[in-house]
């Protein structure tokens, strides 16, 4: 018995016009450049931010830039209900989702050496918010994602996740576990989600506090490529995920200009 005909599929770029796509923490650097690369693509962009008088405003703001047909609510990875009250919003107000990225995030610099000062609070909040708040989000969502029937999940990782190196041994254990994750749900969510991860290296934006330009120029000169990255570079592996990966789900695409070689 001869094998069924393929399927039509549409060709590469792919156009996400008539997608929905959600930016979690799509207030924050990374966020926001996806959220306008996904909006060129042709997606619709709904994006989340913190209820706080500095993110609403960023936000706004970015709504604005992007245009009316745009959206942005207040959630927090942290609290599922949040969460599951945006699902409920999503489909009363756009009908669908088809892409669901994860750039939520928080750290904060603890030198590995000095293990008194990873205290237990700490460490539960790094995880909460950088690994059970992401497979939260997943969770809520993926009903949504499987009625696309083409539905995609990009996790922000870290190269941090296999060198061992970044803002503290927490944040490190936490990425890893986004790489596990990716890979597990990958296997299960198909063939109606695909799931992969971002990776980056040192990126230029304020996610860590107290790293400035001397730590930039340091990371610079002993990166192959001589640059960190900026949030740009990120946003556009995140929105090749659903142009250019049609085939690729389970993967973590590392960008970071070769600093982990």
């Amino acid at each position: 018995m001869s094998n069924p005909a393929p399927s039509k599929r549409d060709s590469y770029p792919r156009s996400l016009r008539g997608k929905v796509a959600l930016v979690v923490g799509g207030a924050g650097a990374i966020g926001a450049a996806t959220s306008r690369m996904l909006a060129a693509a042709g997606a619709t962009v709904v994006i989340t931010h913190m209820d706080t008088e500095r993110d609403t405003q960023a936000a706004d703001a970015l709504i604005k830039e992007l245009g009316a047909s745009h959206a942005s609510y207040v959630a927090n990875v942290v609290d599922t209900k949040s969460l599951v009250a945006l699902r409920v919003t999503l489909e009363q107000k756009h009908g669908r989702l088809d892409i669901l990225v994860n750039a939520a995030g928080f750290t904060k610099p603890v030198p590995h050496a000095d293990l008194d000062a990873l205290t237990d609070e700490l460490i539960d909040r790094m995880l909460q918010v950088n690994w059970r708040g992401q497979f939260a989000t997943i969770r809520t969502f993926t009903p949504l994602l499987k009625a696309s029937g083409d539905g995609l999940v990009v996790s922000i990782s870290s190269i941090a996740s296999f060198t061992a190196i970044g803002s503290s041994i927490a944040y490190c254990a936490a990425k890893a576990g986004i790489d596990v994750m990716t890979k597990a749900l990958a296997r299960v969510l198909a063939p109606e989600v695909r799931v992969l991860a971002v990776s980056p290296g040192v990126v230029d934006t304020e996610f860590v506090p107290g790293r400035g330009a001397d730590f930039n120029d340091k990371v610079s000169a002993s990166t192959p490529l001589k640059r960190i990255g900026d949030a740009e570079d990120i946003a556009a592996a995140i929105t090749a995920c659903a142009t250019m990966l049609g085939y690729s789900t389970g993967h973590i695409i590392q960008v970071d200009g070769g600093r982990a070689l």
